[in-house]
């Protein structure tokens, strides 16, 4: 049995009583990370979404085997134990080819989800909720066509890890994730009118991905679908979050009752309270997916440093950080010119400080790097006073003797300190 399963069976029994999935392709979140979960004894989710990492590269430039690579590379510097390491992936299906008809758009994923299985990569959610280009503009995508398409991925993901089990004989069946109420790759635009998933669109999901598997023969892998997907009423906008309303949730939540083995996966958890997340795993939201705001607090830390430096070191030396960004998303504006709307100022404010992080697809930039690297070595000697400005929690830990003075390290405990809201959930310490 694959240990996710494990561990979700036995949620009601012991003292773990979630998943926390982290979606992300930052190598210096992805460290912090590691160095957080280390010491800790749960599994560590690790995910690339289909726009992220697919069969040509991506926005990361990774094909899945390179993520893999990439992501035990890091685990392993840090000597995080690999057996606690599971990767997954995230909205396998035709994301990124939704303008092409069914039959192409289908053929490249095929492609995708059996380069995801044969790298290894276990936790496999299924998602082909988009229209395509041949698809009704005027009528709703039917559950039956999202779960047929979504089957047809499933019996590939299957055959490849046949493939897979004659150069890897242990090899960890896959798992799945499955739904048509799925929310979008790194939050809604806008979170006003999020509507919780009804009980009978929840139980049909069920019954019509149950009747497509068992028409493939495939109704023995049933057990192994982990989840389904809903919107349990949260979200998040540029700057509000829609917070989790646990009586508004509760008719769907019940619903859990009448299905056995799965629970619900929650997306766009990001902004979360601590409590809210952790009312979310003990009503049945047991798998936690989280994503822009571990960059949005990467972000946060590495704005304070560049703050430090700005009144620290002369301006000819300054990495001036922040003006580097900004250049960057201007000069290249696609990946956040759809997502933000409103005046110039607007547009200024959003792309520095929005929780849905856009910034984040630049800060692999060769000159963005440099810059971080610049400021990095420009913050050798931080005064005491000057960190309990800009960061008051780091401050209290240095002081403490619980954390070093370096900046990688100071930035690096500010997602820390979110990932402490998301243990919280599923474990009860904090």
């Amino acid at each position: 049995m694959h240990p996710l399963k494990g561990l979700l069976n036995e949620r009601k029994v012991n003292d773990v009583k979630g998943i926390v999935s982290i979606c992300t392709a930052n190598p210096r979140v992805l460290k912090a990370c590691f160095n957080f979960y280390k010491d800790i004894q749960s599994p560590l989710v690790i995910e690339a979404t289909a726009n992220q990492v697919n069969q040509d590269g991506g926005y990361t430039g990774m094909v899945p085997e390179t993520f893999k690579r990439f992501v035990y590379a890091l685990a392993e510097e840090a000597k995080f134990p690999l057996e606690r390491l599971f990767l997954g992936g995230d909205h396998l299906g035709p994301l990124t080819w939704s303008k092409l008809n069914e039959a192409e758009a289908l053929e490249k994923s095929k492609i995708l989800v059996r380069d995801y299985v044969l790298a290894g990569f276990t936790k496999i959610h299924l998602d082909t909720s988009m229209r395509l280009a041949d698809d009704s503009k005027e009528e709703m995508l039917s559950t039956d066509v999202i779960a047929r398409r979504g089957i047809t991925l499933l019996q590939v993901c299957e055959d490849a890890y046949q493939e897979r089990l004659k150069t890897v004989p242990d090899a960890l069946q896959p798992v799945y994730i499955i739904g048509s109420e799925v929310p979008i790759p790194g939050g809604a635009q806008e979170e006003e009118g999020i509507e919780v998933t009804k009980v009978d669109d929840f139980k049909n999901t069920v019954k019509v991905y149950r009747k497509h598997m068992e028409a493939k023969g495939l109704l023995d892998v049933w057990d192994r679908v982990l989840a389904v997907v809903v919107q349990p009423g949260v979200e998040f906008g540029d700057a509000s979050v829609h917070e989790y309303n646990r009586d508004k949730a509760k008719t769907l939540i019940s619903s859990l009752n009448d299905v056995s083995g799965l629970v619900f996966e929650g997306h766009s958890t990001d902004y979360q309270t601590r409590f809210g997340l952790k009312e979310m795993v003990e009503d049945g939201i047991a798998i936690l997916k989280v994503g822009p705001a571990l960059t949005f607090a990467l972000r946060e830390g590495l704005y304070a440093l560049a703050y430090m430096e700005k009144a620290l070191v002369d301006e000819s030396s300054q990495s001036k950080f922040m003006d580097v960004l900004e250049d960057v998303m201007l000069e290249k504006p696609n990946n956040w010119m759809k997502h933000y709307h409103g005046s110039e100022a607007e547009l200024v404010f959003k792309r520095h400080y929005s929780f849905s992080d856009r910034s984040r697809y630049y800060m692999p930039d060769e000159r963005i790097e440099h810059a971080v690297e610049v400021m990095m070595k420009n913050l050798k000697d931080i005064p005491l006073s000057l960190l309990s400005q800009f960061m008051p929690i780091q401050y209290r830990k240095v002081r403490e003797g619980q954390l070093e003075k370096k900046p990688e390290l100071l930035a690096q405990d500010v997602v820390h300190e979110l990932l402490k809201d998301y243990r919280y959930a599923v474990e009860g310490v904090y």
